[in-house]
């Protein structure tokens, strides 16, 4: 008799408890309504819509035209479609293996309580104030031949044809990329290390490990989630750079930095073909998509388990 007593309170609590957790949920989920509003609005609908324009034969102003698969045949017989993905993934590439060391080990720096290095952190995080054509346009004037820095320092070295020549005006973008975007990735990391227990750290040094063990051995895998993350912005974000690449090198010389992007945005706005371009965009989409799941999928099911690692 005691025990159905004493059960009956705890049968109630529980039934209250899962009361208060349903309201939770769906109090959320009413939450969750503008952010999905919004979605529908600025993503999925743009997107049915450009789907459904890959189908079609437009010029932007005239009447829209059936076109069936017209569109995808040409472009993907087009050789510069291959070229100019081929492009994408170079400077996708190359842009990650030089902004991920270098932003990751600014982040671990300014990541200190230095009072120094706070003033470091804000000349670092400067040219995120800028916007891409912005930052287009002073490299560009900066690094002309004729009125740039060459002859304003007297730096003969740097009086080169940067926008002229292929392998320049390539290098030239995944450096004024990396010059834009390791800022921001530096703000992740430092955010991330600054989550890292200290208890680890102050373990370490009781075993005698330096900075540099410390670093491999606690730092770089407690970061494990935090570099999927920023790899995922920055791999997902090169398939838009568009604004800066069309400010400062208009996709030339010739075609040696017109990516995937550029290449959509001239199809349709200067040769007038909004289908193939509409194609490209789905494409780009997909690509898209595919390397953020891929990416992702790294991180595993436990997405919280760095967090735990050495305690």
């Amino acid at each position: 008799m005691s025990n159905a007593v004493s059960t009956a309170p705890r049968a109630t609590a529980r039934i209250k408890e899962s009361k208060q957790t349903e309201q939770r949920k769906a109090a959320l989920a009413w939450l969750t309504l503008p952010a999905l509003f919004f979605f529908l609005v600025f993503a999925v609908i743009p997107l049915v819509g450009v789907l459904i324009l890959s189908f079609t034969s437009w010029d932007g102003i005239g009447a829209i035209g059936a076109a069936g698969m017209d569109n995808w045949f040409s472009v993907l017989a087009d050789p510069g479609l291959y070229n100019a993905l081929g492009l994408t993934f170079l400077i996708m590439i190359v842009s990650w293996l030089v902004q991920t060391p270098i932003s990751l080990l600014l982040g671990v720096f300014t990541a200190g309580s230095q009072r120094y290095r706070a003033a470091l952190a804000v000349l670092y995080f400067l040219p995120l104030l800028l916007s891409s054509a912005a930052v287009a346009i002073a490299f560009k004037a900066l690094l002309d031949p004729n009125f740039g820095l060459a002859t304003g320092l007297g730096l003969p070295f740097l009086a080169q044809d940067w926008l002229g020549v292929p392998q320049l005006a390539l290098g030239l973008v995944i450096f004024v990329i990396a010059w834009q975007f390791v800022p921001f990735h530096t703000l992740i990391y430092q955010g991330g290390v600054r989550q890292i227990p200290k208890s680890l750290y102050e373990a370490a040094q009781i075993d005698g490990a330096g900075t540099i063990k410390q670093f491999f051995h606690i730092t770089l895998p407690q970061l494990k989630y935090t570099i999927i993350t920023s790899s995922t912005l920055m791999v997902v974000g090169s398939l838009t750079y568009f604004d800066l690449i069309f400010v400062l090198t208009g996709g030339g010389p010739g075609n040696s930095t017109r990516i995937l992007a550029l290449d959509m945005y001239l199809r349709g706005f200067r040769a007038n073909l909004m289908g193939p371009a509409s194609v490209i965009a789905v494409i780009l989409v997909v690509i898209g998509l595919v390397l953020a799941l891929f990416l992702q999928r790294l991180g595993g099911k436990d997405k919280q388990g760095s967090q735990l690692e050495g305690l």
